[in-house]
C-alpha cells in the first residue's frame, strides 16, 4: 500500500524533486496557461532558500509526486501560486493531501490574511475539492488585444467615442499625479472583488503600496508613456496603468475613475489613449510588444463590452478563489 506524506520542501529532497519540477515547467504553458516561462530549477531553489516562496511536496513511498507553491511576500494575502502533479496523474487525490498540509502550515497566518488562488488551466478541476475547504469563487475572463494575427487594431480604429464636455482631456502619466491616483484607485476598488483577493485596496496605505510597486517596476516594467490620466478642468479624475512583462506583453493592472465621473464613456477614452500609445511604441520599433492583456470579472458585462469595442477578445476564463480570514 502506498504511503503518502506531505511536507515542506527541504534540502534533503532537492535532487529527487528536480524531475517533478521540470515536468511542471514543460506543462506550464499548455496545462496552466502560463504566459512566461517559469523559473529554472536552480532559480526556484534559490527563491526557496531566500524564503521568497514556500513549496510543499507530496511524497509517495518517499518519492516526490506533486507539489504546491505559495508565498506571503508579495501582498497582504497568502498567495497560492500553483498545484501540480507528476504527469497530471491522480491530480485530485494528490492535491487533497497538499491543500490539507498547506492549510495546516498557514494556520496561524490565516488568522490575519486571506488566501487567494488563481485556478489556472487544469486547476479548474479542483473547484469541488477547494470548495469543501471553504474557498469562495469569482470568475475571471482574460482579454487580449493582439498586435498581429487578429483584427484588433482595425476594430480600435473604428471605435467611436462620445462627444464629451470640453473640460475633459487625457494626458500621459506624471509622478506628480501619484497621490491623487492613490485616492481615486482606493475609492474605486475598496468594495470590488479585487479587494477580496488583495485587502490592500481596503486602505489608503495598502493602495499606496500597490501603486508604488506598479510605478517602481516591482511587479513588471512600468510604462509611464502609455499610462493615461483623465483630467477634468486640469485635475486628475481617472487612471489607466500599463505594465510590460517579459519585454513583449503589456498588461493593464488597474483602470479607475472617480465615481462622479463614471457612466460617461470616460474609461473607454483612457483605454483608447493608452492602447494607441502602445501601438506607437511597436510601430516606431521601440518595443517588440506582441499583445495587450487584462482581466475582468466574467459577470462584469459593461467592462467586457467596453474591451470588445476596443478590439480585445476573450481568450479564456478561470476561477479566482479565495479563503476568507480564519475565524
Amino acid at each position: 500500500m502506498t504511503e503518502f506524506k506531505a511536507k515542506l520542501l527541504s534540502e534533503e529532497n532537492y535532487k529527487d524533486f528536480e524531475p517533478l519540477y521540470n515536468d511542471f515547467r514543460t506543462r506550464a504553458g499548455v496545462d496552466y496557461n502560463f504566459e512566461l516561462e517559469p523559473l529554472n530549477f536552480d532559480d526556484f531553489i534559490d527563491a526557496i532558500r531566500k524564503e521568497l516562496i514556500k513549496c510543499i511536496i507530496l511524497l509517495e513511498d518517499g518519492i516526490p509526486s506533486a507539489f504546491l507553491v505559495y508565498t506571503t511576500m508579495i501582498s497582504e494575502a497568502v498567495e497560492l501560486n500553483i498545484i501540480h502533479a507528476l504527469n497530471m496523474e491522480n491530480f485530485l487525490v494528490r492535491s487533497k493531501y497538499l491543500i490539507t498540509e498547506f492549510l495546516e502550515e498557514t494556520k496561524e497566518i490565516r488568522e490575519k490574511k486571506i488566501v487567494c488562488y488563481p485556478m489556472l488551466g487544469a486547476q479548474k478541476s479542483l473547484i469541488g475539492e477547494i470548495a469543501r475547504f471553504g474557498f469562495k469563487f469569482v470568475g475571471i475572463a482574460v482579454m487580449r488585444f493582439m498586435m498581429s494575427g487578429t483584427n484588433s487594431k482595425e476594430i480600435l480604429k473604428m471605435t467611436q467615442l462620445r462627444n464629451l464636455p470640453k473640460c475633459y482631456k487625457v494626458v500621459a502619466w506624471d509622478e506628480k499625479y501619484f497621490n491623487e491616483a492613490v485616492n481615486i484607485v482606493q475609492e474605486a476598488f475598496e468594495t470590488s472583488a479585487d479587494a477580496l483577493f488583495d485587502p490592500r485596496f481596503q486602505s489608503l496605505d495598502g493602495t499606496f503600496d500597490i501603486l508604488t510597486k506598479i510605478t517602481k517596476n516591482v511587479y513588471a516594467e512600468f510604462l509611464p508613456e502609455a499610462t493615461s490620466v483623465l483630467m477634468c478642468d486640469n485635475y486628475p479624475v481617472g487612471f489607466c496603468f500599463m505594465n510590460l512583462t517579459g519585454g513583449r506583453i503589456v498588461n493593464i493592472p488597474i483602470v479607475a475613475i472617480k465615481k462622479e465621473h463614471q457612466g460617461r464613456g470616460l474609461s473607454k477614452m483612457m483605454l483608447k489613449y493608452s492602447i494607441e500609445r502602445v501601438i506607437s511604441l511597436v510601430e516606431d520599433a521601440k518595443r517588440p510588444i506582441t499583445e495587450i492583456n487584462t482581466c475582468t470579472e466574467t459577470n462584469n458585462f459593461q467592462a467586457l463590452k467596453m474591451y470588445r469595442h476596443l478590439g480585445f477578445k476573450e481568450d479564456y476564463s478561470y476561477p479566482q478563489s479565495y479563503l476568507p480570514i480564519k475565524k
